[in-house]
């Protein structure tokens, strides 16, 4: 006779299998941490500047902001099709939670991005480096509730009774 885990019943209970992934994997989850990663380099190349006054981190943190708001795009196209195409995900409030943080999240790294386009130079301080701090503030909130997501709820992985 076999026993049931209340945990794996639980994270079954509605089908969360993903429909935007390669070989199983789900694209949102692969995708999200080149934006992250952006995020977090644009603040760390803003306090650089503020520290050395020296005009490369201005540079490094114009292509940071730009690509971390491209690539912010690609990883919120992919969460935006999963939320809306898998019921089991759209029926937790978390997951809405989750998606109001990151969009509001690439709003405030496109606007990050545009702000430094035209003269990068002056604009780090101190608008740019609020931009920054604000963008690393909701990658925190964004990421806590999709790692919420992950653990509380079993979104995104493949759970087995033969573990």
């Amino acid at each position: 006779m076999t026993e049931t885990n209340p945990v794996i019943e639980e994270v079954t209970k509605h089908d969360t299998t993903s429909v935007v992934a390669v070989a199983g994997h789900p694209i949102h989850a692969m995708s999200v941490s080149f934006p992250i990663a952006l995020v977090m380099a644009t603040l760390g190349c803003d306090l650089f500047y503020w520290w050395t006054a020296d005009p490369f981190w201005t540079r490094v943190a114009l292509w940071s902001s730009g690509f971390a708001f491209f690539l912010g795009i690609v990883a919120g196209v992919s969460g935006t099709a999963e939320l809306l195409l898998v019921a089991g995900i759209r029926k937790r409030s978390a997951s809405w939670t989750h998606a109001v943080a990151a969009m509001t999240l690439l709003s405030v790294a496109g606007l990050n991005w545009g702000y430094r386009i035209e003269d990068h130079e002056a604009a780090v301080l101190p608008m740019g480096l609020m931009l920054s701090t604000l963008a690393a503030i909701f990658v925190g909130i964004a990421g806590w509730h999709g790692g919420k997501l992950v653990f509380d709820h079993g979104i995104g992985i493949m759970v087995s009774n033969n573990d």
